[in-house]
């Protein structure tokens, strides 16, 4: 268990030191958190503001493994790369809307 911890850990670590997107969403996070808790009424609107950011997060990260995947078999442009880049990419994006929707669904109603 303490083993998969670490390597959890430098999971993380690395996602920050590499992927510029990840660090963003780690500071859109810095924010989104703590003003869901703060805004949301209860505790059910509170785990619905906070809850998508950390699938934004947890998207990234699948993406920025499926990118680390997907370059290091070959630095070659090659259209099934790409197309799994891209989807990847696509992923994090609904992920971000769907924040966005969230929010503005509990604000206005």
């Amino acid at each position: 268990m303490f083993r998969a911890l670490a390597y959890s850990w430098q999971g993380l670590k690395s996602a920050w030191r590499e992927e510029r997107a990840f660090r963003e969403e780690v500071l859109l996070g810095v924010v989104v958190v703590p003003a869901g808790i703060y805004f949301g009424r209860n505790g059910l609107e509170r785990a619905a503001l906070i809850a998508p950011m950390f699938l934004v997060l947890i998207i990234e990260l699948l993406n920025s493994g499926l990118e680390a995947i997907v370059d290091r078999d070959s630095l070659e442009r090659d259209r099934l790369a790409g197309m799994a880049k891209d989807v990847g990419s696509a992923a994090v994006l609904l992920s971000l809307t769907l924040l966005l929707i969230v929010w503005i669904l509990v604000f206005s109603g």
